[in-house]
């Protein structure tokens, strides 16, 4: 996070209705995206690729398709790179490589479930921190919206018989701070700093990050030529990788760097957990695991508690940076 050296609050506006319809839309695109990138990865690993080996190349691929914008914020604006290091720095270490690497942590230790319930409590998080940085109570329809939400959250993921591991929550609980990060550090591009070129920045420094675990193999490397079944079809790892990095991975970022300062990063957080369902849909259509009744319920659930969410108009829904002291 970047210094604080003010305790004047500065207010700015909160999103005209145009744009935030506009933010939704794009916020859901970017959870859609980054949604088929689990049931993709997951036969290749099944075919022998490690961890390592697909978030290295998964983080490399979209960085160097984002990376013009960067160049090209870096050559309007001298010294950006001087300015603003920190939020690039701090964006890659936790909206990047974090979530990713905490997550996967967590899923090696207990079940896939768990570990995705305990990381999207990223929303309920942001919003007990605008309560303590406002000071401001959230209103009953937050309040009311994020239990909605969380109840919903917990029949999708079915975590029936799931045991507890306190190592596996820890690193559950790290990825959920680093998506919770995620949304506030995109809250704070604009003028100075591009969308486009934090999301460039933040995956450039988290494949340098991924590259060095590999290189001192405290992650295992190794990407055989092997093919994957997807829908029935085999396919080359090439394609399958190709997929998560050009794709996903680029326009989930890319996307969701543009739609959190349009919504604020409270409500974008609601939003993002809408990948959790797309994810559904996709294992569906991709691995052939249809969800359950219970699944199918849960996600009506959340999407009702994603809606309370949206539906505040309060003060205290203006963005977390909005009210934060001036750097």
């Amino acid at each position: 996070m970047v210094a604080q050296t003010s305790s004047l609050a500065v207010v700015a506006p909160v999103p005209v209705p145009g744009r935030r319809v506009a933010g939704l839309a794009v916020g859901l695109v970017s959870a859609l995206a980054f949604s088929s990138s689990g049931p993709v990865v997951k036969p290749l690993i099944e075919a022998g690729w490690t961890l390592g080996a697909a978030l290295l190349v998964r983080m490399s691929l979209a960085a160097l398709i984002l990376s013009p914008a960067l160049v090209r914020a870096v050559r309007r604006r001298p010294g950006l790179l001087r300015r603003q290091w920190p939020l690039i720095v701090g964006f890659g270490l936790t909206g990047v490589a974090g979530c990713q690497i905490f997550y996967f942590a967590a899923m090696q230790r207990m079940p896939v479930a768990v570990a995705l319930l305990v990381q999207y409590l990223a929303p309920v998080l942001l919003v007990l921190l605008a309560w303590v940085r406002t000071r401001r109570a959230p209103s009953r329809l937050v309040l009311m919206g994020s239990a909605v939400a969380i109840v919903g959250l917990v029949l999708v993921v079915d975590i029936a018989g799931a045991r507890f591991d306190l190592l596996g929550t820890v690193f559950a609980l790290g990825a959920a701070v680093c998506v919770g990060a995620y949304f506030l550090l995109s809250e704070r591009t604009g003028e100075e700093l591009p969308a486009l070129a934090l999301a460039a920045g933040g995956l450039i420094v988290g494949a340098l990050l991924m590259a060095f675990l590999c290189m001192t193999g405290l992650l295992p490397f190794a990407a055989p030529d092997v093919s994957v079944a997807l829908a029935g079809i085999q396919l080359p790892a090439w394609v399958a990788i190709g997929w998560v990095g050009a794709v996903a991975t680029t326009f989930g970022y890319a996307l969701g760097v543009i739609a959190v300062p349009m919504l604020g990063s409270r409500v974008a957080s609601f939003v993002g957990l809408s990948e959790v369902l797309f994810a559904l849909l996709f294992a569906w259509a991709l691995l052939g695991e249809a969800p359950a009744p219970v699944q199918i319920v849960g996600g009506v659930v959340l999407i009702v508690g994603v809606v309370l969410v949206r539906m505040d108009t309060s003060p205290s829904a203006a963005p977390i940076a909005a009210v934060a002291p001036t750097p």
